[in-house]
C-alpha cells in the first residue's frame, strides 16, 4: 500500500537531534520517509542527523542530509536550487529549527535576543522566500511551520525572545497562507507544548532545574492535564496530517499538540 507521500520531495529543517531518541525534527523526517517521501534533511550539525538517517534507512526510506545554517539566505537559496536540480520539485516544507533562551527584556542580552529572532523566525522567512516560488511554479505545495505554546501562553518561564519569535511564526504562517491559497499552497502551524524530547535532558534541565532532569520533568508534567508527556512522534503525527492531502481544506490554522496544557486555567 502506497504511503501518503509517495513520490513527494520534502525539505525538513532541523532534521537532527541533540541526543538519541525522538526529537521533533527526527520524528518528522522519519515519518515522512516511512510514508514514501524522499526527505532532504538539513541541520547545522551533520552528526546530529546520523540517527535520523539510520532510522530512515532501516525502514527502506530515502534521506539526503545537507549541512546548513538556516539563518543564511544565500545558503538556503543554493540548497533549494540544488534540490530542484536533483529532484525537480519541493512538495513539502517543514520548518522545525528553533531553540529557547531564558530571560525577560532586562536580563536578556541584546545579542541573545537577535540570535533568537534569527534562528526561530527569520529562518522561516528565508526558507519561505526561496521555496514558495518553486511551489508556485509547480502549482502547489504544503508548508508546515513549528511554533510553540510559548507563542500563545505563559508556559512557566520568562523567555521573551522565544515567545515573541514563536508568536511571530504563527502570524507569519497565517499571512502567507492567505496570500498563497489561490496558488494552491497551504501553510499551517503545529504548536507543540512541553514535549519530552532529548532537548529536556541535554539543555533544558541545565537552564531551568540546575541539571536535575527528574525535577524538571515533574514540573512540566504538573502542567499537562493528560498527565503524561508527548514526544517528537506526537509532533510528527500532526505535521504529517497537515502536510498530507487529508488536510487539503486546511490552511492558515494552528494544531496545538500539548496534552491540554494551554487551555488549562492555573
Amino acid at each position: 500500500m502506497a504511503g501518503r507521500f509517495e513520490g513527494k520531495v520534502a525539505l525538513v529543517t532541523g532534521a537532527g537531534c541533540v541526543g538519541p531518541g525522538w526529537g521533533n525534527g527526527r520524528a518528522i523526517a522519519v515519518g515522512l520517509a516511512r510514508e514514501g517521501a524522499l526527505v532532504v534533511g538539513v541541520d547545522r550539525n551533520p552528526d546530529s542527523m546520523t540517527e535520523t538517517a539510520e532510522r530512515i534507512a532501516s525502514g527502506g526510506g530515502r534521506f539526503e542530509a545537507d549541512t546548513l545554517d538556516v539563518t543564511e539566505g544565500a545558503a538556503i537559496a543554493r540548497l533549494v536550487s540544488d534540490i530542484v536540480a536533483r529532484h525537480g520539485t519541493i512538495d513539502i516544507l517543514v520548518n522545525n529549527v528553533g531553540g529557547s533562551a531564558a530571560g525577560g527584556p532586562v536580563e536578556m542580552a541584546e545579542d541573545v535576543w537577535d540570535l533568537q529572532i534569527d534562528v526561530n523566525l527569520k529562518s522561516v522567512f528565508l526558507t519561505l522566500k526561496h521555496v514558495l516560488p518553486v511551489m508556485e511554479k509547480q502549482g502547489g505545495g504544503a508548508v508546515v511551520n513549528l511554533a510553540s505554546t510559548s507563542g500563545i501562553r505563559w508556559t512557566g518561564a520568562a523567555q521573551v525572545a522565544y515567545a515573541a519569535s514563536k508568536a511571530g511564526v504563527i502570524q507569519l504562517s497565517r499571512v502567507v497562507a492567505v496570500q498563497y491559497a489561490p496558488k494552491g499552497i497551504r501553510v499551517n502551524t503545529v504548536v507543540p507544548g512541553q514535549m519530552h524530547t532529548p532537548m529536556v535532558e541535554v539543555r533544558l534541565a541545565g537552564q531551568r532545574a540546575g541539571g536535575d532532569v527528574e525535577a524538571l520533568v515533574k514540573q512540566r508534567l504538573a502542567r499537562i492535564p493528560l498527565g503524561f508527556a508527548g514526544d517528537g512522534r506526537d509532533t510528527a503525527a500532526a505535521v504529517l496530517f497537515l502536510a498530507s492531502d487529508e488536510a487539503r481544506f486546511v490552511t492558515g490554522t494552528e494544531l496545538v499538540v500539548d496534552g491540554g496544557m494551554s487551555v488549562r486555567c492555573g
